[in-house]
This record gives C-alpha cells, structure tokens and sequence, in this order.
C-alpha cells in the first residue's frame, strides 16, 4: 500500500492509500478513518461506508461528518472507491455507468468484466488488506449512500455470516425495477434477469434467510424517490418475509438525495451500529 494523504481528526487519523487490486487489475484508493484507540493499538470494528453514483472514496470522508461519532464510540471507518479507475479501464460517456459507477457487483460481459469486480473486492480483497495492516477486530459492518445503499444492503444480504448490521441512506433498494439498476445490470451483467436478481437486495430478501438489524433513512423530497430508489419496495418484501426481520425505515421530511441529509443523520447511524458491535 501507498500513503498518499494523512490528516488528523478528533484525535485519531484520517487517512488515504494507493494499492493494486488483483481483483480488479488495477490500482484502487480507499480512505479510513482511524480512532485514537485504534492508533494506541486497541483492536477496533470496521465499519465499511460505501459511496453513490458519480463518488470516489472521499465524498464520505469530506462530507459526512462521521468521524465524530466514530472517535467517540472507537470504530473504524473504511471507504472504498465505487469502482475501478484508470486509462486502460473500461469507461462510459453517461454518469450511471463505468468509472465511479461500479455497482459493487461482478461484472460478465466485456469489457467490463476484465476490471468491474468490486463486489469481491469489497467483500474479500479490501478486508484481508485491512485486517491485515490496522488495528481492528473481527466485527465488520456495512453502511451506504444511494447506490453504496444498493452495494451494502446487497452485500450483507448474501454474507450475513460476514456482517452484524447493515444501514443506508436512501439506497437504490430495487435496481431491477428502475432505471439506473436495468442499465446497469444489463450492461455489466447481460440480458439474464436472474443474473441481475442476485444483486437486487428487494429479491434477495424474498430468497435468503436474514435477521440482521437494517436501518434506511430516506428523505422525502428526494429527486430520485421512488421511482429510482424504491426503499418502499424492499421494506415491504422484508416484511413479507419473516416477522423476525429487525428493520427501522424512516422517511424524513423534507430532505434530499445530499450529504446534507447523510451529515444530518449520520450520528443515528454510527450509534446503530456502535450498539450493534456491542459498544
């Protein structure tokens, strides 16, 4: 790995690397967040934040204000880039799909499939790095905006043995059914749409046994809301499924699709996982 940038906030460190992913074949960023305890040498949980359309590792570092809460409750903060990047890697002219558009899911057809990996190198290849090279514990969690909603509700879905909680703000909940997922999925994934439903976290629950604790926040004057995101749907599907589902949706009034609402109600979310982690 390669340090690229440090900065120290509320006593700990936030800082920025550079290393080769073999699952995506080429170089990737990820930012984190260390605690002051992690630093002194204290094995921390990880709580893994993952961005939206158009985002790098840094929209969630620089704009969510997480890192108070996370020195305060001592967890780790890991934000990984939404995708793959770099000259030789595969891109398109429209913002929802290629570079900063990775979907966190494998990706079939070419080219993408060549460097489009991001759900194994979200739930395999980046943790091995980080439990390797940080002072943190086994516990991990998961935590999204938009479509880093979509990749943290369907990545703990399919890895409930890998997580403890999941939470998001305003996640693109049902990709299959809105337009950004069906460009997506049809691009990297083909025409199969039982492909596609293995990442849609509306059809996963209605498949999967689950009983992680969920938390989705959605403004209610969101521009995307419903018709890309459809949080509505996968809370209705989770319902349907067990009564045992511990799911919290809450759709706060009068906010948008902006890191002014996660900043907003970031603090809720750090506390659900710190009690979660059993902090």
């Amino acid at each position: 790995m390669t340090l690229l940038t440090t900065h120290k906030l509320f006593n700990g460190e936030q800082r920025r690397y550079r290393h080769y992913s073999h699952y995506n074949q080429c170089d990737m960023t990820f930012s984190v967040y260390l605690p002051s305890r992690a630093l002194q040498g204290y094995r921390l949980p990880v709580l893994y934040c993952l961005g939206g359309l158009t985002c790098t590792d840094e929209n969630f570092s620089v704009k969510s204000g997480a890192q108070r809460f996370a020195a305060e409750w001592g967890i780790v903060l890991v934000m990984p880039d939404t995708s793959p990047r770099g000259t030789d890697v595969a891109d398109a002219d429209v913002y929802n799909l290629g570079q900063g558009a990775g979907f966190y899911l494998n990706a079939t057809r070419q080219p993408w499939a060549q460097h489009y990996q991001m759900y194994d190198y979200v739930v395999t290849e980046l943790p091995e790095l980080i439990e390797k090279h940080f002072s943190v514990n086994e516990q991990r969690s998961l935590c999204g905006h938009s479509m880093g909603g979509h990749g943290a509700l369907m990545i703990a879905l399919k890895n409930p043995q890998r997580y403890v909680a999941v939470s998001a703000f305003a996640p693109i909940a049902h990709p299959v059914a809105g337009a950004w997922g069906q460009t997506a999925f049809s691009t990297y994934l083909g025409a199969n749409q039982q492909d596609w439903a293995a990442y849609d976290s509306t059809e996963l629950i209605s498949r999967y046994p689950f009983s992680l604790p969920v938390l989705i926040d959605q403004g209610s004057v969101d521009e995307y809301y419903p018709e890309q995101l459809n949080p509505q749907d996968f809370v209705q599907a989770a319902k349907a499924k067990a009564k045992g589902i511990n799911i919290r949706y809450q759709l706060r009034e009068n906010y948008d699709h902006s890191y002014y609402f996660v900043s907003t109600f970031i603090e809720s979310h750090i506390s659900f996982h710190a009690e979660a982690f059993g902090l």
